[in-house]
C-alpha cells in the first residue's frame, strides 16, 4: 500500500468538490482515483460497500466514507483558513442543506424522477420550494459577506457546492440574480483559486490499489 492516502473521486459530485476543496486546502498530497460513475473500480467497491464518492483510503487503511468526515479530517491536520472555527454553527447549517436543500435540487435537476403519479414534472415548483433555505443563505451573507461569520467557514465550503449545481439548472435564470447576494458569493467561490485546482479535469482511472 502506498504511503499516501488515496481519494475516489467524481469532478463534479457537489459532496466530492467538498471534500476536495477541504484537502487542497490543507496541503494534504492524496492521490485522487477519478471515478467512472457507471463503471466504478472494484477496489472501491471492496473498500467501501456504499459505492458513492467520496472515499478516502488513509495509508493505514483506514476508511473515510463521508465527505463532511474528510473534510474534518484533513483541516484537522492543518487549518490555513480558520475553516473549522465556529464549527457548531456550520455543523447545523450543513445538516440543513444536507437534509432539506438536497433533496429539492435534486427534484428541480431531475424533475422527471420526482413526479407525483401522472401528473407533469414541474421543475419551476421544485425551485420555488428552496426559496426559503435560499433567502436564508442570502440573508446570512448579506449580514456577514458569508454563511456564518465575516471570513469563510466550512459551511461556505461544504454548501457550495450544491448551489453550484443549482445554480448550473437554468444559468440564465440564475443570472438574472433572482439572490443577487448569494449569486456573488457562489462567483467568489468559483473565481477562487482553490476550486480552480481542484476542478481541474482528470480521466479516469482504470483501477486503484
Amino acid at each position: 500500500m502506498s504511503a499516501t492516502a488515496l481519494l475516489y473521486t467524481f469532478r463534479r459530485c457537489p459532496y466530492a468538490i467538498r471534500a476536495r476543496m477541504a484537502i487542497a486546502a490543507s496541503g494534504i498530497k492524496v492521490d485522487e482515483h477519478e471515478v467512472a460513475l457507471r463503471d466504478k473500480p472494484a477496489s472501491m467497491l471492496a473498500t467501501s460497500s456504499k459505492g458513492t464518492v467520496p472515499v478516502l483510503v488513509l495509508s493505514s487503511g483506514e476508511v473515510i466514507e463521508e465527505s463532511l468526515d474528510i473534510m474534518r479530517w484533513a483541516l484537522a491536520q492543518h487549518d490555513p483558513y480558520d475553516w473549522l472555527r465556529d464549527l457548531p454553527q456550520s455543523l447545523s447549517l450543513i445538516e440543513r442543506n444536507d437534509r432539506e436543500f438536497k433533496p429539492l435540487l435534486d427534484a428541480y435537476k431531475y424533475p422527471e424522477r420526482h413526479r407525483l403519479g401522472d401528473a407533469q414534472p414541474d421543475p419551476l415548483a421544485h425551485r420555488e420550494s428552496a426559496r426559503p433555505f435560499l433567502s436564508d443563505l442570502t440573508s446570512r451573507i448579506q449580514a456577514h459577506g458569508f454563511l456564518i461569520s465575516h471570513q469563510s467557514r466550512l459551511a461556505d465550503v461544504a454548501i457550495m457546492p450544491f448551489v453550484r449545481q443549482f445554480a448550473a439548472v437554468d444559468p440564465t435564470w440564475w443570472a438574472s440574480k433572482p439572490y443577487p447576494a448569494l449569486a456573488d458569493w457562489l462567483a467568489r467561490w468559483l473565481a477562487d483559486s482553490i476550486f480552480e485546482l481542484i476542478m481541474t479535469k482528470r480521466v479516469p482511472s482504470v483501477d486503484a490499489r
